[in-house]
């Protein structure tokens, strides 16, 4: 029987998407579930599952193409009986022998990729490592949730075993040379796939290449130019002793990961001295609609997190109502999920309110954009020891630069001043935090 594989229903807020990569081609055996295509959105890339056991048998779009939702990419032909058959290498039905034998050729490479391991449960970035690098992901010890591959666990196998590559590619040449004349034919088969990357040009040559942002990257510099151009953009700034901390994460971390399962980070603490902030100071965590102002009176926290596809802000829901420890396992999850490429779409709607930590990367002080159609960002940065007089004594204090970036047609300056001071005092004696003081 022959299914139309379609593009999944869209979410209201996008309108379309790229399909960036097919992981089968046609006469490739696939499984329930097993990913067929990567879809690019504005957001987050989707994944196209098989819908049952059996073999492609067209591609009716090609990458790189903008599709709609419901729109036709491929046709299969489902049955277990049609699947084993091609993944024997036998005629697929209604086809020429020699045609099935081509066609039936590239289902090696992604098989050579699959076995002892769900071939459908790696990411897109994860797949396409694998695949590239001809590994076997059973052999790849995986640290992810459920047994997943990261791509981190790639990466790190990869850089114990660089010459890996090179046996596998040996193997594939010398059984290629040594079978008969219809491998030939199977062999070729593969030249249908993306060309392999260019070599870089020889030193001295001045060469350019023109590469089409990915939709998110499009997407990101169309909110970042929006923001700058409708809002009243401000930034003050303010430092902050963060050896109350310290000190508490240094006596309770262990007990704390040991109960909580997982680590005490920095981000808890100023995700709950934002929400006191906040509390005090609601206009922060209003937005602009026309000539109204929204107050919300909820406190929905996004978290910024820099992946290889670029800035995405997962939302930490009534922030509010958690403590430090679902915090903390929020924020680890959604960067997992951010990185491995499995985040979803809800989880990026909304926010009221965005912390981004430069800190991480070694920015000592910056001015982060607003993530309209928020009203306001607090920017993190690096830890550094520094002189400090308390006192009338110099002492060495663990110092971070903090910034506010604001929209000043609703928030005045004094608002937003008071704001950055109420996130610092909260930091620097996280006691209050827990009293409400």
């Amino acid at each position: 029987m022959s299914t139309e594989i379609r593009v999944p229903q869209l979410p209201e807020s996008v309108a379309d998407a790229t399909l960036v990569a097919w992981h089968k081609q046609p006469g490739d055996p696939i499984k329930r579930d097993e990913n067929l295509a990567d879809l690019e959105t504005d957001k987050v890339v989707l994944e196209v599952p098989a819908p049952a056991n059996g073999v492609v048998r067209e591609i009716r779009v090609q990458s790189g193409t903008v599709v709609t939702s419901g729109q036709v990419l491929a046709v299969i032909d489902e049955g277990e009986a049609v699947a084993a058959k091609a993944a024997a290498g036998g005629a697929v039905s209604g086809a020429a022998p020699g045609a099935a034998a081509v066609r039936a050729a590239p289902a090696a490479p992604a098989a050579a990729a699959e076995p002892g391991r769900d071939g459908g449960r790696l990411s897109p970035s994860v797949r396409r490592l694998v695949e590239e690098n001809r590994l076997d992901p059973a052999a790849i010890p995986a640290s992810g949730r459920d047994g997943r591959l990261t791509k981190g666990d790639v990466v790190e196998f990869l850089d114990k075993k660089p010459a890996s590559a090179a046996p596998a590619a040996a193997i594939a040449a010398a059984a290629a040379a040594s079978a008969p004349a219809p491998a030939a034919a199977r062999a070729a088969a593969p030249a249908t796939r993306p060309a392999a990357p260019q070599p870089p040009a020889p030193a001295g040559a001045r060469a350019e290449q023109r590469v089409p942002m990915t939709r998110l990257r499009a997407r990101i510099a169309q909110r970042l130019i929006e923001a700058q151009s409708t809002q009243a953009l401000l930034t003050s700034f303010n430092e902050v002793d963060l050896t109350a901390v310290q000190e508490l994460r240094a006596r309770y971390k262990e007990r704390f990961e040991k109960q909580q399962g997982v680590k005490l980070g920095f981000m808890s603490f100023f995700v709950k001295a934002c929400i006191e902030a906040l509390k005090r100071f609601p206009v922060v965590n209003a937005s602009v609609d026309g000539n109204d102002i929204i107050y919300h009176e909820y406190y929905d926290i996004g978290v910024a997190v820099s992946t290889e596809r670029g800035l995405v802000v997962p939302i930490v829901r009534d922030a509010d109502l958690k403590g430090f420890a679902q915090i903390e396992k929020e924020v680890a999850d959604y960067a997992r999920k951010a990185r491995d490429g499995t985040i979803g779409l809800a989880d990026l709607t909304g926010g009221t309110f965005t912390i981004t930590n430069g800190g991480v990367f070694g920015s000592l002080m910056s001015t982060p954009i607003v993530n309209a159609p928020q009203s306001a960002i607090l920017g993190m940065h690096k830890i550094q020891d520094r002189p400090m007089v308390l006192d009338g004594q110099v002492a060495v204090r663990p110092m971070m630069y903090l910034a506010v970036t604001y929209d000043h047609r609703i928030i005045d300056g004094r608002e937003a001043v008071q704001f950055l001071v109420t996130v610092k005092e909260a930091l620097e004696d996280p006691g209050r935090m827990l009293l409400g003081i």
